[in-house]
């Protein structure tokens, strides 16, 4: 869904970014990150630590976090006697997986790939080779987590040793090929301090893949296609919103896959429902691959928690959404002056 009017550059959202500030792993404890607090409406911010975000929330406010859970989705094997990466994205249905291979080139249509005892054929090829597996995609899964590689982003070079480390304290449900990575920041003390102060957590699920990280490579963001994510939202969860946003209480989003979620059921129940600023009470379950660029029109969130993003990226796009593009960029440079700790294993920003 696209809100904007006049076309809009993706240059408008690059910023430069010393490779030095690419952070490449969590620092200990997590909740002891650097966090940025930014009023969206004046533009001001201020150097905290992650931990004192506690102080930032009232009473009645409801946090809202994702609670994917990535798996070993990175695999080597053999076709044609050629080695080749399969990168598992999301399944489909009746065991079909949708894969990036790389390279590419070395698979066809009609090929068979094998996983150990499982095996796949391939259905298709585009920028996306899909494949049906001979085994459950739970089967896949097991395999994968038992054999595959941390689908850790291309930028970090110190690869975990352990999938905890790339995974937040709250996953549950598995599915992603990378973490909600402003969820990173929250330990299991810091998360029972916020619920003491009566602060209500609630869970959603976005399986993250390619459409989160797919970099816009189009002149205009208008330009760009968003893949689909598949999301679910209990029925307790969108009943507890609802209550909340009637209430007047603050909805605060933990990361950009979690905005989404919330945004774009939202936006699904106001087009087929006339449902206006609310989640479907029954909840949801499937896809949904909004783009949220700025005039965007928004129903739920109040706050947002999230990391510094990639320069003209959708993330970075969204942001600027909530926030303002001026407002966000300043903040950047600023983050940049002070030497913030950028991308998946970086520094955090509370927007309210």
């Amino acid at each position: 869904m696209m809100y904007s009017i006049m076309p809009t550059s993706t240059s408008f959202f690059d910023y430069e970014l010393p490779n030095e500030l690419i952070a490449q792993h969590c620092v200990e404890p997590r909740d002891h990150s650097r966090l940025m607090l930014i009023d969206r409406k004046t533009g001001r911010w201020q150097h905290k630590a992650f931990y004192e975000i506690l102080n930032e929330f009232h009473a009645g406010d409801v946090l809202v976090m994702n609670n994917t859970k990535v798996f070993r989705a990175r695999l080597q094997t053999v076709v044609h006697g050629r080695g080749i990466e399969l990168f598992l994205l999301r399944p489909r249905e009746d065991g079909v997986w949708d894969v990036l291979v790389k390279p590419g080139k070395y698979v066809n249509v009609g090929d068979i790939v094998e996983l150990g005892e499982i095996q796949g054929d391939v259905l298709s090829k585009t920028d996306v080779v899909r494949i049906r597996f001979n085994q459950s995609d739970t089967q896949v899964i097991e395999y994968a987590n038992a054999h595959g590689e941390i689908p850790i982003p291309p930028y970090v070079e110190e690869i975990p040793s352990r999938l905890d480390q790339y995974q937040t304290v709250y996953a549950k449900e598995t599915g992603s090929v990378a973490a909600p990575t402003a969820g990173f920041h929250f330990t299991k003390e810091l998360l029972e301090k916020i619920q003491e102060k009566g602060i209500e957590i609630q869970y959603v699920t976005l399986h993250v893949g390619l459409g989160t990280f797919r970099p816009m490579k189009s002149e205009t963001i208008e330009e760009h296609q968003m893949h689909n994510e598949f999301v679910i939202i209990s029925s307790q969860t969108a009943q507890t919103i609802n209550k909340a946003k009637k209430e007047g209480r603050r909805i605060v989003a933990v990361g950009t896959t979690t905005v989404r979620t919330l945004e774009g059921v939202a936006a699904y129940a106001a087009q087929t429902k006339g449902l206006v600023s609310l989640l479907p009470p029954e909840g949801f379950s499937g896809d949904i691959n909004l783009f949220i660029t700025p005039g965007f029109h928004w129903s739920v969130i109040d706050a947002l928690i999230t990391n510094f993003h990639f320069p003209k990226s959708t993330l970075l796009v969204l942001v600027s959404a909530f926030a303002g593009r001026e407002h966000i960029l300043a903040a950047y440079k600023e983050a940049v002056r002070q030497k913030y700790r950028f991308f998946s294993f970086g520094d955090a920003m509370f927007i309210s």
